[in-house]
């Protein structure tokens, strides 16, 4: 868990935090970031290892929750998110856990928009559930009725922007203002738009959450997530369920996810310039019933997108004439573009997220999350945005 001092670093850009922040030397003078494989670590004494233990002490002690691969990630995020610490976990799913188990008890309330990756909402309704931790869902751009849920236990609202797949977005700012009003905190999950394009913490937010396994890392290598906010809340709850529990981020998928960081901005701005090209070209298409995407003026919140993002990300998603059988076909004759789940990647992906992502919804919490079976979500890659539209053209 990071607890960064204040460097010289601050006075710099965000490309030149992405590519310094966090590595301190070793004797060694390497230029890269070393890798740390280690499970345990070797004190000088036994009053030394007892401070460490006590807290009374910083260094390191056993990599489950101290390692100083994981450390670098964790002080380069956080500087990229404007946050005090970070906290990295195994998986964006461990992250978005140890946030909830680590913050909240047995009769505590989320409100959360109902517009949130499948697995969320399956930790919320049977898991948190058996806990006594009540979830009430509400549509993500509704600020009415996010105010309207909010009752004398709620401890969190809890919201991604845009959301997965629809792009749909929230008022993040005004969120913070009901939040804050009502003492509860604002959890915003980043992924789509990574600190590159987006930062909800500067918007009033108080907890980011990360699938590292995303963008972060940029080339679908590696599995992570991770936690920013403050060192009171971040650094003490969040932290002591990794410490305890341990869904704890590999040395080796710091480092991978470091490098990715490096060219986290450039990545994210060629993914934006792809995908209004594409979202254009679908929109304009015979096949397409409507496009999702909020660098389109057609977007409802093109507006907001345009306020409180830098760029408009990478996914776009769109509803087919033919429905569910037409968005099979078109992903069945593609060649080139891989047919996977997950997105964030170099390559660009595609799937049905009615029976992928969002296949363990009932059908009923698929509707009021707005998947249908005519729906299908581009992660747009960075290939020649011309051969994507010829692989898509292919099943059109």
């Amino acid at each position: 868990m990071s607890d960064p001092d204040k460097t010289d670093l601050d006075e710099y850009g965000f490309a030149t935090r992405a590519v310094r922040e966090g590595h301190h030397r070793t004797n060694e003078g390497e230029n890269s970031e070393p890798i740390f494989p280690t499970s345990s670590y070797v004190f000088s004494s036994a009053a030394e290892a007892a401070a460490r233990f006590a807290g009374e002490q910083a260094g390191n002690i056993y990599s489950r929750f101290t390692n100083p691969t994981v450390r670098t990630f964790e002080e380069r995020l956080a500087a990229m998110e404007g946050a005090e610490c970070c906290v990295a976990t195994a998986s964006g799913m461990s992250a978005i856990t140890a946030t909830c188990i680590g913050l909240l008890k047995t009769g505590d309330h989320i409100v959360s928009s109902s517009s949130i990756f499948g697995t969320t909402t399956v930790l919320f309704e049977r898991f948190l559930a058996k806990l006594g931790i009540e979830t009430t869902f509400v549509e993500l751009s509704d600020v009415n009725a996010w105010q309207h849920a909010i009752r004398a236990e709620t401890k969190l609202l809890f919201l991604e922007t845009p959301s997965n797949p629809l792009a749909e977005l929230a008022d993040i700012a005004a969120l913070a203002q009901i939040a804050h009003r009502h003492d509860c905190l604002l959890v915003v999950d980043n992924c789509f738009c990574t600190p590159a394009l987006q930062q909800p913490l500067a918007l009033g937010a108080d907890i980011i959450i990360h699938s590292a396994t995303k963008y972060l890392d940029g080339q679908g290598r590696c599995v992570g997530g991770a936690v920013c906010g403050t060192r009171e809340v971040v650094g003490d709850s969040v932290y002591g369920f990794l410490r305890t529990a341990g869904p704890t981020m590999s040395a080796f998928n710091a480092w991978v996810f470091l490098k990715g960081l490096e060219t986290l901005q450039l990545r994210m701005h060629a993914h934006c310039a792809n995908a209004i090209v594409l979202a254009q070209w679908l929109e304009q298409h015979a096949a397409v019933e409507r496009v999702y995407y909020p660098g389109l003026e057609s977007h409802p919140q093109h507006r907001l997108a345009k306020q409180q993002q830098t760029g408009f990300g990478g996914i776009v998603s769109f509803e087919l004439k033919g429905g569910k059988e037409a968005g099979w076909k078109l992903i069945d004759a593609t060649r080139m573009i891989s047919i996977t789940a997950n997105l964030g990647d170099t390559k660009t992906t595609i799937t049905h997220p009615a029976t992928t992502t969002h296949g363990r919804l009932t059908p009923e919490q698929r509707e009021a999350a707005g998947i249908s079976d005519r729906l299908v979500r581009i992660a747009v890659g960075l290939e020649d945005i011309e051969d994507i539209k010829a692989d898509l053209a292919r099943g059109m």
